[in-house]
């Protein structure tokens, strides 16, 4: 039996509740899958439940880098710059068919928020706090040289620019490869169970949690000697449950981006620039488009489903036509769009830009830990706290001694080809294989890309399954996606497994009634849990596309 699949799911619930676990994680976003692949690495017993899809929180909803946070240089957060700048390096190392240098463009302007003395001194301090290698260090460019790497920018109060290196990546395929090579490892996984409630001794120390499967019903008492809280912007709620909501709490903003056509946003390069009100945003072209964001507001509404609102559009939209004045865009222009949430630390009097990006661990009277707070670079540093602070109170409790963290050197699901040197010789073999077997070199390409080692389960399922020929680029990563991601909706399929709603939202029009029969028919869905999964991805559709008429 496949260890992450879709059509096994029940069996794995009844497999957490059957002894008790060393530890068990509550929220399977980046930061939960990174505290369960470390404490399986170490030897514990570990599991982790996820109420919705793994990572459709804010760990798919993220500007998609892996950046070391230039503008916390400028807050004097010099040690949350430090590590997350060598993180990027480690994450990229470990899993470099999801994560890739990409020269960030950061233009001066006349009375901008950077001057070309501090930018140089700044971009300088990064390189050396980051470790950034000697071919990826920062460079000052000239007037003409900034126009020349990018022609949209504004010519009348550009004085030059800086450029360095960030490293861009799929969050939510991020998550999920952290999330299946601790399933590889032997750790327990599912998404849809939700910890409706805990259960305590008679001195009210946490024993375990009540989960429910939001897609079947199903309830089971999953006991664990740890228990982390690591549910992100539903951490708070979580405490509220456990009765410890006290002193230091979350404060929650609002990242918005909005996707355009090449057409429309014809980018060539990634930029990082300021906006009108002193603010900073990103540019960034992927895959035939160009996006932009983020915004940074507070946010009091639904955690679930943070929607795109007019507000939204209409700032990252002047703040596009400010720095790229030919482009004249309009929100009509805007093809997709997604919100996502920063759970962060509050801190009285501050804005959101200017609350910190770091973490925080509590520890509740009852025993119940919570992580909160944190970028999602700094994924692995914040698992490895967490998990130190578990194995010492196992150890002390009579339990084993565990070994120090090194998931530094851990290589990710599908990251198994010899590190980054080999990723350009490993993608020529596989996309030649992929052609051999009758893939065109662009679809074989394009799924080497994604799925990285693992694409030689992609080709078994090619070879064995002759039905999937029609239409590969569809039925390849479905089958493969069910089979081996635990795919339970068709919106895991189109939104974090593969991007597709985000950046190729006309595909996900064209296809969707096709895979919503498929799996109908492969999990034997009732004609009403169809509807509902239908109409969840047409609400998501709409919202993505069509956010202004929601207001």
């Amino acid at each position: 039996m496949d260890k992450f699949s879709s059509l096994h799911r029940s069996e794995y619930l009844a497999d957490m509740a059957k002894e008790e676990l060393d530890l068990l994680i509550i929220g399977g976003g980046i930061t939960g899958a990174g505290i369960l692949l470390d404490a399986q690495v170490r030897g514990l017993k570990a599991a982790i439940v996820e109420m919705q899809d793994f990572a459709a929180g804010t760990s798919s909803r993220s500007t998609k880098l892996v950046h070391g946070g230039l503008r916390y240089l400028k807050q004097l957060e010099i040690k949350l710059v430090a590590e997350v700048g060598k993180e990027r390096a480690i994450v990229y190392e470990n899993a470099p068919h999801v994560t890739t240098p990409e020269w960030m463009l950061l233009p001066l302007i006349e009375g901008g928020t950077y001057g070309r003395f501090t930018t140089s001194v700044g971009l300088k301090v990064y390189d050396y706090l980051a470790g950034v290698k000697r071919d990826e260090r920062r460079t000052m460019l000239s007037r003409a040289q900034t126009m020349e790497k990018e022609p949209l920018l504004r010519e009348d109060k550009l004085k030059g620019g800086g450029y360095y290196v960030e490293y861009r990546t799929d969050d939510a395929r991020l998550t999920i490869e952290v999330m299946k090579e601790a399933v590889a490892r032997g750790a327990k996984a599912i998404n849809y169970v939700k910890a409706e409630n805990f259960i305590y001794d008679r001195n009210h120390h946490i024993l375990g949690s009540l989960a429910v499967d939001l897609l079947t019903g199903d309830k089971k008492m999953i006991r664990a000697k740890k228990i982390v809280n690591a549910a992100g912007p539903w951490a708070d709620t979580l405490r509220e449950i456990d009765g410890s909501k006290k002193g230091k709490h979350l404060r929650l903003t609002k990242g918005v981006h909005l996707v355009f056509d090449q057409s429309k946003f014809p980018l060539r390069q990634s930029i990082y620039f300021d906006t009108p009100d002193g603010r900073m945003v990103f540019a960034i072209p992927r895959d035939g488009k160009t996006y932009l964001g983020t915004t940074d507001t507070f946010y009091e509404g639904d955690i679930t489903g943070p929607t795109v609102t007019l507000d939204d559009q209409n700032y990252l939209v002047t703040a596009a036509n400010f720095m790229f004045p030919s482009l004249g865009l309009t929100i009509k222009d805007i093809e997709s769009s997604w919100s996502g949430l920063r759970p962060l630390i509050h801190e009285e009097g501050k804005s959101p830009s200017e609350l910190s990006r770091k973490d925080e661990i509590f520890i509740s009277d009852s025993g119940l830990i919570t992580i909160a707070g944190g970028k999602l670079t700094g994924y692995r540093k914040m698992a490895e706290r967490v998990v130190d602070l578990v194995a010492k109170d196992l150890s002390a409790a009579g339990g084993p001694s565990y070994p120090k963290c090194t998931t530094d050197r851990i290589v990710l699901s599908g990251g198994h080809f010899g590190g980054s040197a080999e990723y350009k010789l490993f993608v020529q073999k596989k996309v030649e294989e992929g052609t051999r077997l009758g893939l065109t070199t662009q679809i074989a390409e394009k799924l080497t890309r994604r799925y990285g080692s693992n694409i030689d389960l992609l080709y078994d399922i090619y070879k064995s399954e002759q039905w999937t020929h029609n239409n590969p680029e569809l039925w390849l990563p479905l089958v493969y996606g069910i089979r081996h991601e635990m795919v339970a909706t068709p919106s895991d399929f189109f939104i974090r497994r593969t991007g597709a709603l985000y950046f190729h939202i006309a595909w996900v029009h064209k296809w969707k009634e096709t895979v919503n029969q498929y799996m109908q028919s492969e999990f034997q869905w009732s004609e009403e849990q169809e509807t509902k999964y239908r109409d969840t991805l047409d609400r998501q559709l709409h919202e993505a596309a069509h956010a202004v008429s929601l207001q």
